[in-house]
């Protein structure tokens, strides 16, 4: 006796069948594009990238913004995002940024000394915030990272102005998990950095001739909906997003304290 299991194996066969008979008998039609042959003369790098160049100019935003101007871009959009944002001067980061993160209750931070903005940050820190290094490797010391390190310290590669994107690239000192794991992620970006868009970043940085193998884009805290479109915040990762941004200038008023 025939099972159901057998039936539906037979049914796919006959389809399988007759699939293959219809699809010799189809005539492919002639493109109406030329089609370029293989052999024939490539077009140059240059021109290619020439013309990728000039598609997304004219989609670009911020095409004619100053500096000044993508750093309020920057700024706004990342408060649209829920994250929070100051701007303070190369010389005041440090000491600013340590009392915000003493006020906030954290008692230990994740950060690589190694950098200069690391060892700026720690020696900043007042005594009741234990500055914490990620030396050691994670199936060592997994449990006391994700139970006792209330926030992670990045320096940002560069960051996408018309997006309020951070760009960073994790190394062995700041590897990705210090910006996923803790609760908290603080991230320090130059001002000077940001591109308009990720076209220009990718082009200005040259990512075609040295991409990082690890390039990590954040646009705000984790946050996630389910089928109801219920958001809800750190369900993947961080669930607060600071961001300091390095710049001696003032535009607006925006730069004298922080958006909450």
């Amino acid at each position: 006796m025939i099972g159901s299991r057998e039936r539906i194996l037979g049914r796919l066969r006959s389809a399988q069948s007759a699939a293959a008979t219809g699809a010799q008998s189809i005539t492919t039609p002639t493109p109406k594009q030329p089609v370029i042959d293989a052999t024939g003369p490539s077009i140059e790098r240059s021109t290619f990238d020439q013309r990728i160049d000039a598609h997304y100019a004219q989609w670009r935003m911020l095409r004619d913004a100053t500096p000044a101007q993508q750093i309020d871009a920057f700024e706004a959009a990342l408060v649209a995002a829920h994250a929070d944002v100051w701007r303070a001067s190369e010389t005041q980061w440090a000491a600013k940024l340590a009392h915000e993160i003493a006020r906030a209750g954290v008692q230990r931070l994740l950060l690589d000394t190694s950098r200069a903005e690391g060892a700026a940050l720690a020696a900043a820190l007042p005594a009741a915030v234990e500055p914490v290094a990620f030396d050691r490797p994670l199936e060592t010391w997994k449990a006391e990272l994700f139970d006792t390190v209330a926030a992670g310290f990045t320096v940002a590669r560069s960051g996408i102005a018309s997006t309020g994107t951070l760009v960073i690239c994790p190394d062995s000192g700041s590897p990705r998990t210090m910006s996923v794991a803790p609760p908290l992620h603080i991230a320090l970006v130059y001002g000077d950095t940001l591109h308009r868009d990720l076209h220009e970043a990718a082009r200005m940085e040259r990512w075609r001739d040295d991409m990082p193998t690890n390039l990590v884009l954040v646009s705000g805290p984790s946050k996630t909906s389910d089928i109801q479109q219920t958001l809800a915040y750190g369900a993947h990762g961080p669930r607060r997003l600071w961001v300091v941004i390095v710049t001696d200038e003032q535009p607006g008023q925006a730069a004298q304290g922080a958006h909450r």
